[in-house]
C-alpha cells in the first residue's frame, strides 16, 4: 500500500487540467442531443436494429442513408460515455474536487453510460415512445449534472443571495422541466416518427402544443421577476441571466418559425438544440445562485 502511494499521486489531475475535462464532457452532453435528435427527425431510428452492431451479422451499417444517420450517433454517444468517464476519473485524482462533486461527475457519467441499454431497449421495442421520451429526458438530466460540475471546475463564484431568491430560483428551474417536457410530447406527436417504417405515436401534438406554450409563459415570467431582482442588485450573475434570455428568444423565434412552415425536420433539430442549450443555460444561473460567494483554495 505504501509503495502505491506515489504512483496515485503521480495521477493527479490539475485544476486547469480538470477544467478542460469538465468543458469537453460539457460540450459532448450537448452535441449528442443534436445527433441524438437528427436521428430521430430524418427518420433513422430503426437504421441499426441491433446492438451494439447495426444488424446481427455487420457491426458497421451497410451502405443506406438512415443507418449512417444512426451509428453516427452511436459513435457520438461512445465519445460522450468517453468524455463523461474522463471528467469523472479527472475530479477521482483532482485535489480541489470535494466529494460532492466526484459524486455528481460519477452520477454524469452513470447516467451518459446508462443511455446506451436504454437505447437498445428503444430499439428493441420499435421506438415506443414513452421510452424515446425517457431516452431524451435521460439526457436533459445529465446535462443538468454535467453544468454543475462544469461550474465547480471553472470555481465560478455565487453570491449571498436571500434564502427566498435561492427558492424562486429553483421555481425557474421547475418551470423550465415543464416546458422541456411538453416540448418533448409535442415532437413526439408530431410529424416526426424516428422512423421511416412505422411506429406507434402519441396523440398528443395539439393538447401538447397547448400546454407547451403555456409552460414557455409561465417561465419567462419567472425568468423575468428573477432578472429583475438581480439587475436592480447590480449582480454578477445577471449575465447567465441574459444568457437565458437570449436563448429563449431564439428558440421562441425558431419554434414560430417552424410551425408556420409545417414543422421540416432541419428547423424542428435546430429548436431542439436550441430547447438543450436553453437547459444547460437555466441550469447554469439556479446552480450559480447556490453556489458559494467565496471559493476556497
Amino acid at each position: 500500500m505504501e509503495t502505491s502511494l506515489p504512483r496515485v499521486r503521480g495521477l493527479a489531475v490539475s485544476a486547469r487540467t480538470f477544467r478542460r475535462l469538465a468543458t469537453v464532457s460539457a460540450l459532448m452532453l450537448l452535441v449528442v442531443v443534436a445527433t441524438g435528435a437528427t436521428v430521430r427527425l430524418t427518420g433513422s431510428g430503426l437504421g441499426c436494429q441491433h446492438w451494439p452492431g447495426c444488424q446481427s451479422s455487420e457491426f458497421l451499417p451497410e451502405k443506406g442513408y438512415h443507418s449512417y444517420v444512426e451509428f453516427s450517433n452511436r459513435v457520438v454517444a461512445g465519445l460522450t460515455v468517453a468524455a463523461t468517464l474522463a471528467a469523472f476519473v479527472g475530479a477521482l485524482f483532482y485535489a480541489g474536487a470535494r466529494r460532492w462533486l466526484r459524486w455528481t461527475a460519477g452520477l454524469t457519467f452513470a447516467g451518459t453510460f446508462a443511455q446506451a441499454p436504454l437505447g437498445a431497449v428503444t430499439v428493441h421495442y420499435h421506438l415506443n415512445p414513452w421510452l424515446v421520451l425517457s431516452h431524451f429526458l435521460l439526457s436533459m438530466a445529465i446535462l443538468a449534472l454535467g453544468v454543475v460540475v462544469l461550474l465547480e471546475a471553472w470555481q465560478v463564484p455565487g453570491e449571498p443571495v436571500p434564502a427566498l431568491v435561492r427558492r424562486f430560483a429553483l421555481v425557474v428551474g421547475a418551470a423550465a422541466v415543464l416546458m422541456i417536457v411538453a416540448g418533448t410530447l409535442a415532437t413526439a406527436g408530431g410529424p416526426h416518427p424516428g422512423s421511416s417504417a412505422e411506429v406507434r405515436r402519441l396523440d398528443t401534438f395539439g393538447s401538447a402544443v397547448y400546454w407547451h406554450v403555456r409552460a414557455t409563459a409561465v417561465f419567462g415570467v419567472s425568468l423575468a421577476l428573477l432578472l429583475a431582482w438581480l439587475a436592480r442588485r447590480h449582480s454578477r450573475l445577471l449575465r447567465f441571466g441574459l444568457l437565458v434570455v437570449g436563448v429563449l428568444l431564439a428558440q421562441m423565434a425558431v419554434g414560430e418559425t417552424q410551425y408556420r412552415t409545417e414543422l421540416p425536420w432541419w428547423l424542428v433539430l435546430v429548436h431542439v438544440t436550441l430547447a438543450a442549450g436553453l437547459w444547460a443555460a437555466t441550469a447554469a444561473l439556479v446552480a450559480a445562485l447556490w453556489r458559494p460567494s467565496r471559493i476556497a483554495g
